[in-house]
């Protein structure tokens, strides 16, 4: 002890415990997590092992941008302004450049989870009946309106959707629309949250890629992932 200040060593032992004990941590949280999301799915009629394969199928295609096409814009650079005061109303300079945003379709957030919908609609129509198109496109519709009022198109970032509006939006959509939970407002919830907050968030904002000054806008991928993983999430608490 110097000073009153004590000084205490760790072995070498407490060390390659603590590195174990914080590889555990890392290893145990996504598996548990993996776990509580398949059993939650599992409402919804899908096997447990098919339900966890959905979910690491969608964050693995989280990075997997399919490219769709190319918005082009001209970008003009304007000659130095002089001392008279309508020297700013001169010609372009020449050579001024062209931005190019490319426009794709997110593998996680966009492909995924619009199949899985349809295969939820072919499952639930037999047993819903043919009140279920119009309670899904109404639903929808809602969640759409509303992931397009939230989202905000953030110039040199992208289109920013809130990650619990659209799915909390879809969850209520199901229990109004399906009069109460079950497999029919949890699967009202799923496709309305999923396709809804695709069209709202995304879709409904094409006009804005234009500005937005990236170089690239992917349809589910950043800005409007989490967004639409939590939906899919949420939908199952009603199933």
């Amino acid at each position: 002890m110097s000073n009153g200040i004590r000084f205490y060593s760790a072995g070498p032992l407490s060390v390659i415990a603590l590195i174990i004990l914080i590889g555990l941590v890392i290893l145990i949280v996504p598996l548990l997590f993996l776990g509580l999301a398949g059993a939650a799915f599992t409402r919804l009629g899908f096997p447990w092992i098919a339900a966890v394969a959905f979910i690491l199928l969608m964050i693995l295609g989280s990075f997997i941008s399919i490219p769709l096409g190319k918005i082009r814009r001209d970008t003009i650079r304007l000659a130095p302004s002089g001392s008279e005061p309508f020297d700013n109303l001169s010609a372009p300079l020449a050579g001024s450049g062209v931005w190019e945003t490319v426009i794709s379709l997110n593998l996680g957030g966009a492909v995924i989870p619009f199949a899985l919908s349809c295969y939820l609609l072919y499952r639930a129509y037999p047993v819903v009946g043919p009140a279920l198109p119009v309670l899904v496109g109404t639903g929808i519709l809602v969640v759409a309106i509303v992931s397009y009022v939230t989202t905000r198109p953030l110039k040199g970032h992208g289109l920013r959707s809130p990650f619990f509006m659209p799915g909390l939006t879809a969850l209520l959509a199901g229990l109004l629309l399906a009069d109460g939970a079950g497999l029919s407002a949890g699967v009202i919830a799923f496709v309305s949250g999923t396709v809804g907050t695709l069209l709202g968030a995304n879709v409904a904002h094409f006009r804005d890629f234009r500005d937005l000054e990236v170089p690239g806008v992917s349809i589910g991928g950043t800005g409007t992932f989490a967004a639409v993983f939590i939906s899919c999430i949420l939908a199952t608490l009603i199933a």
